[in-house]
């Protein structure tokens, strides 16, 4: 019994550990981007080589541009595997995005059905605003300073 409990411990220590490693990696990089950014290329990808039926109607979204959404929702799970791993790369990264994006619209069923076209949009919005996190502390703002005298009887420039 005491072996049982005591390996319950340790996969709790072993799980929150790695859940404190994974916060720490998450934070130093734009984490949030990469996901938003890969997730838009989901929909990029799937939707022209989907055949959905809805009861007993077909519904084939296949077009012409097949290859071009396949490039562009490739090129959006790169971007966004990049920004999780190179995150120096984040601001030319961001505006590819965001470009990649708006030309899924009219190429890959309107942006995979706007799913991919709005999620692409937000993860380039963010990889271009993330700013990299400092080590500096915080300053402290200062604590009642008073300022500083001034003599009535001098001279300060005027006539």
């Amino acid at each position: 019994m005491f072996l049982q409990r005591s390996g319950g411990r340790e996969s709790l220590r072993v799980a929150t550990d790695a859940r404190r490693r994974f916060r720490i990696w998450r934070g130093e990089r734009p984490f949030w981007a990469g996901l938003f950014t890969f997730g838009a290329s989901l929909p990029v990808i799937y939707f022209p080589y989907a055949h959905l039926t809805f009861g007993a109607i077909p519904l084939a979204l296949s077009t012409s541009a097949g290859a071009g959404s396949l490039i562009i929702g490739v090129l959006l799970m790169t971007l966004g595997v990049t920004l999780w791993f190179q995150r120096q790369t984040r601001v030319f990264a961001g505006i590819t995005v965001i470009l990649l994006s708006l030309v899924s619209f009219p190429l890959a069923n309107l942006g995979g059905l706007l799913i991919g076209l709005i999620s692409g949009l937000i993860g380039g919005s963010l990889a271009c605003a993330w700013i990299p996190p400092t080590n500096a502390p915080e300053p402290q703002p200062a604590t009642d300073r008073a300022p500083t005298p001034v003599c009535v009887g001098e001279d300060h420039g005027g006539e």
